[in-house]
């Protein structure tokens, strides 16, 4: 069965007979009228995304942990920020020009079926960060409630007690809400947040600084050192927390077509990419380090273990209304960023799985669900692990299908993707590989991604943990076209002439 597509819904193939299982109106191109997204709107998916609760947390977690110079770890996350910049033009290029998202995208390195598999892969990590990340906003919430009422003495269930609970379902529902309300109200609600948390943190530093005075500037170099981290072993470091950091961006490199769609051109794309991450990040991580390393000796006495998560260091200032303008603000943007980088695209992708019969909005609301039990467990389980580990492990699954989906488009399918047969189910589709499944693809895949995720896991491996992303990556593109090279359209129903007529048409 197939459906036939009403001309001019499609800016290129109009017309073209869809099959009913692999389309529906969200997963469709986006005509070039409805792409209004400029480079601030770009700017902000991922200013948003580098100032979340989450993101600081690493970061000043990568700060403590490293052993190394509190400069060079700035150094190391700035220069991340450049890697993931140039990784995302990569990605984003071929959805600007076809208005396609991830999901889609996919069907052409996996095949029209086999797609749904990378897709279910990526909707399940970014329903397992939706999950962290409404944790994390959840704990500013609690911290303003527990200044309220003085921090109560309460039971607790799986690491949580009531106020920490409450504080969660609150969050959890505000962020269903806004996704109701539809994207116009999230993309005010993003070009609000953005600024806002800039002006608390920048508040915050002044006030720190003050009270440190000339003991700050030595404190950022002197007290993330580790005697025994040096030689080598610093060099490891350095380059671990680069790995680190691009693993925490992931889970967006990979499906940055889902944005960047919505983009105006691949000029406005790239500009918004720049100004939004090495510029962005360095800003951040900035007052990341120069906050973490200043309540340390301002508000902890230079004892214990400096504390990594900003709501707790508003919380030490003990001011009751900074505490909850503080609270208020990166709950804003923790949870502006956690439904664009970890809510849409699963919605997506779930939708993908039966487009008739999940759409866009139920994949939103399964998402939830989902992701509800995750954040739950955060404290009781997931955390356990560490949050470089629990970044490590999630970059290290999906960067196989990063390096896949790059080497199919640039290399085997040489930058040319015959848009209508991404949507077709017939046997001579230039993506219909075998039965809709491209075998070779997920083999490669599979590889891929146990010797990425051993690299984070077996302690025989522990050198490699912060590499973990660009080793999957790098293994999956080239094993990809390895398997590829001689895999020719003609061999799945299409003769050279057709195939050089669909490259003409797109």
């Amino acid at each position: 069965m197939t459906v036939t597509l009403p001309a001019g819904s499609f800016d290129t193939d109009a017309g073209s007979d869809l099959h009913p299982n692999l389309y529906n109106e969200d997963l469709a191109p986006l005509p070039e009228k409805k792409r209004r997204w400029g480079s601030f709107e770009i700017f902000n998916v991922w200013t948003n995304d580098v100032q979340s609760l989450a993101g600081y947390t690493l970061a000043a977690s990568l700060f403590v942990t490293a052993g190394i110079n509190g400069w060079w770890v700035f150094a190391a996350i700035i220069l991340a920020g450049f890697f993931v910049n140039f990784l995302v033009n990569l990605t984003g290029k071929p959805s600007v020009r076809y208005g396609i998202p991830y999901a889609v995208m996919a069907r052409s390195s996996m095949g029209v079926r086999g797609a749904q598999l990378p897709a279910l892969i990526r909707g399940i990590v970014a329903i397992f960060w939706y999950g962290a990340q409404t944790y994390f906003a959840s704990t500013a919430v609690a911290l303003a409630l527990d200044a309220i009422f003085n921090s109560p003495a309460l039971p607790t269930f799986l690491g949580m007690d009531l106020i920490d609970w409450v504080s969660y379902v609150l969050v959890a529902a505000l962020q269903v809400l806004l996704f109701v309300r539809g994207i116009a109200w999230i993309e005010r609600f993003l070009n609000f947040a953005g600024p806002a948390v800039y002006v608390v943190m920048i508040v915050l530093l002044v006030a720190i600084w003050v009270q440190a005075g000339d003991r700050l500037l030595p404190a950022v170099g002197s007290i993330f050192n580790n005697a025994s981290v040096e030689g080598w072993a610093a060099v490891g470091a350095f380059i671990g927390v680069i790995g680190t950091m691009i693993a925490y961006f992931s889970a967006v490199i990979i499906n940055f077509g889902d944005f960047a769609r919505f983009s105006k051109s691949e000029k406005t794309m790239r500009r918004g990419n720049f100004l939004g991450l090495p510029v962005s990040l360095t800003f951040f991580t900035f007052l990341s380090l120069f906050i973490t390393a200043g309540a340390y000796i301002v508000l902890q006495g230079g004892e214990g273990e400096p504390v990594t998560n900003p709501a707790e260091i508003v919380g030490l200032v003990g001011n009751v209304f900074l505490t909850i303008i503080a609270a208020i603000t990166f709950v804003i943007a923790t949870v502006g960023i956690n439904l664009v980088a970890n809510f849409i695209p699963p919605a997506y992708d779930l939708s993908n799985l039966a487009p008739q019969r999940i759409s866009f909005k139920a994949g939103g609301y399964l998402t939830a669900a989902f992701g509800f039990i995750i954040g739950a467990l955060w404290v009781a389980v997931i955390s356990q692990v560490g949050l470089p580990v629990f970044v490590d492990t999630l970059g290290a699954i999906l960067a196989p299908l990063y390096g896949v989906l790059v080497a199919d488009y640039y290399i085997i399918q040489r930058r040319s993707v015959k848009v209508s047969d991404l949507y077709s189910m017939s046997p001579t589709g230039r993506y219909f590989y075998q039965k809709g499944w491209n075998g070779r693809a997920i083999v490669v895949i599979a590889l891929a991604a146990v010797f990425s995720i051993a690299a984070v896991w077996v302690p025989a491996l522990a050198a490699l943990s912060g590499f973990a992303w660009v080793i999957g990556a790098l293994l999956g593109a080239v094993l990809y076209v390895a398997a590829m090279w001689s895999y020719r359209p003609v061999d799945h129903g299409l003769t050279s002439e057709a195939v050089t007529a669909s490259t003409a048409s797109n």
